[in-house]
């Protein structure tokens, strides 16, 4: 099909109908079809889209077709017409679905919800592209350790990493079904120490020294993180943003702008057009960054619809052969999506720290060589 390779959408729900859209933008790729199970506003968006519509399963298809819904056929019809499969069917239903993939010679991506085992690899675009290369199956980690493993692969590449900490509150439920289970008036503590997080970044950086804590609250824009990451020696400020800010798909929002919450990102995200009002960055506080002799601060937003959309992308260029270099992917990926390292650079032009920061490091450095540096001190 004119040279592209073509990606089927298994479950067109949340993280689906992201992968599609973004799927569509892309030179390289084409979407084959998509996979519903039943006849909602959800797949007739879809439709409206002029995406191929197939039935999960045979028995299915009637229904949707009486329902007026233009289906081509099941999942294994979809598997005929696709080079991939990017499955985004609900936990433990990808399992289920592999041995249907491997029947048909169809490679397959599974999202963050499904085991690391099933698949042995488990991507972040950033950290182990590599990995992926001509793979047959990889899962693309969840949100929440997306953004870890963004954001700890800054520092750790660096060798500042001696222990990692995170606490993560978590949304309560995603927007579309708020009225079916939303929480309203608590916080409901995750009893596992660590959280799941934690040991599923060390399954994309190995040996990471992490511990994660969660719990959920009664909101539905996304999740926050607060981190604290304790350094092999003192790391500076100036340092630590330096870091940041090389590292793809992180950005800095500050609280000085306004963006004072969650939901005044999310409403950033809208004002500046973003389809669904998604983030697919990492938000870090600038103004919220904090470091002392011993340790580093962040705090950082992760919008759970959005954050692994670009991940997926470039697992599918890794897995078929299209880009063996993961800059050049991310880089394709970022400029389709329109992903940004600042959101408003009209009034906030950032300094071009990339070039210039380098000889100002050096003389920190030299400077708490000599006195010790005493870095910013928390408030009480």
């Amino acid at each position: 099909m004119n040279g592209k390779v073509r990606v089927g959408i298994n479950g067109y729900g949340v993280i689906g109908k992201r992968v599609a859209d973004a799927v569509s933008l892309q030179s390289d790729m084409e979407v084959s079809g998509v996979t519903a199970v039943n006849a909602d506003y959800r797949v007739r968006i879809a439709a409206e889209r002029g995406y191929p519509i197939f039935a999960v399963k045979p028995d299915r298809r009637q229904m949707m077709t009486e329902a007026h819904i233009p289906t081509e056929g099941s999942l294994e019809d979809l598997l005929k017409r696709s080079d991939i499969i990017i499955d985004c069917t609900p936990k433990g239903i990808g399992a289920e679905n592999k041995p249907v993939y491997e029947k048909h010679h169809v490679k397959a991506i599974f999202q963050g919800a499904e085991k690391h085992e099933l698949t042995g690899v488990s991507f972040v675009a950033q950290v182990n592209y590599d990995q992926a290369i001509n793979k047959d199956f990889v899962r693309v980690v969840s949100c929440n350790t997306t953004a870890l493993c963004r954001v700890n692969n800054a520092l750790n590449k660096r060798g500042w990493i001696k222990r990692s900490r995170a606490v993560l509150l978590r949304r309560g439920t995603d927007p579309w079904e708020s009225h079916r289970d939303g929480m309203i008036n608590t916080v409901i503590p995750e009893t596992k120490v660590p959280s799941h997080q934690g040991p599923d970044a060390c399954t994309v950086i190995p040996g990471l020294d992490i511990t994660t804590m969660a719990g959920a609250g009664p909101y539905n824009l996304s999740h926050i993180h607060y981190s604290m990451v304790e350094t092999n020696r003192p790391v500076s400020l100036a340092e630590l943003r330096q870091a940041l800010w090389e590292e793809p798909r992180i950005s800095f929002v500050r609280s000085s702008d306004g963006l004072v919450a969650l939901n005044s990102v999310i409403e950033l995200m809208r004002d500046l057009g973003r389809p669904r009002n998604d983030m697919w960055e990492v938000a870090v506080w600038e103004d919220a960054l904090a470091a002392d002799e011993r340790e580093l601060y962040l705090v950082f937003q992760v919008h759970n619809e959005a954050i692994t959309i670009p991940e997926n992308i470039d697992a599918i260029r890794a897995m078929c052969g299209l880009e063996t270099d993961g800059a050049v992917s991310i880089a394709m990926t970022d400029k389709s999506l329109g992903v940004l390292k600042n959101f408003l650079p009209k009034t906030i032009p950032e300094p071009a720290r990339p070039t210039h920061v380098g000889h100002a490091l050096a003389e920190e450095r030299e400077e708490y060589r000599d006195e010790g540096y005493k870095g910013a001190e928390e408030p009480f």
